[in-house]
């Protein structure tokens, strides 16, 4: 099972829509404190929809705690600051991909020790970044391409009518 890992989010919007996103693909939510929200937030719950009660979520006091309840997870970290493009590694299918808070991102000390699994999203030049719940997407998307889309429908079925 894949894992998103968000330290210190702040937007309950956000956290809310990755958590239906991870709900949707089969994916396991790690949290890391502190949160600039209750996870009892309505605009959190608003976002996740219906899936909330839904979702395989672990919450953490610290980025320590999460090292500690997580020994030698393969942790990729994802900032605009990488060398490497997300698309050019391959994701073991049990690794922790971490995203920073909103306003600030993964704290450098925690990158240039990681310097190896530092990915990034190309944008154009002058664009800081992108909204947070679309960076989850487009790289666990891309794991979960990477490792088959394992345990999920591959085909749609139309509701009224059907395929030829």
């Amino acid at each position: 099972m894949l894992n998103i890992v968000l330290l210190e989010p702040e937007i309950p919007a956000n956290t809310g829509n990755i958590g239906r996103t991870c709900v949707a693909s089969g994916t396991r939510l790690h949290l890391i404190e502190p949160l600039g929200f209750s996870l009892s937030e309505k605009a959190l719950k608003r976002a996740g929809m219906d899936y909330w009660k839904d979702l395989d979520v672990t919450t953490y006091i610290d980025y320590q705690d999460f090292l500690e309840k997580n020994p030698g997870a393969k942790i990729y970290m994802a900032t605009t600051k990488a060398h490497r493009v997300y698309t050019e590694v391959s994701y073991e299918e049990d690794c922790y991909i971490m995203f920073g808070k909103e306003s600030a991102g993964i704290p450098e000390e925690f990158l240039v020790q990681n310097e190896e699994n530092c990915i990034r999203i190309p944008m154009m030049e002058k664009i800081r970044s992108l909204n947070l719940g679309n960076s989850v997407a487009i790289v666990l998307y891309e794991a979960l391409r990477q490792n088959g889309f394992a345990g999920m429908e591959k085909e749609g079925q139309l509701h009224r009518l059907s395929w030829k």
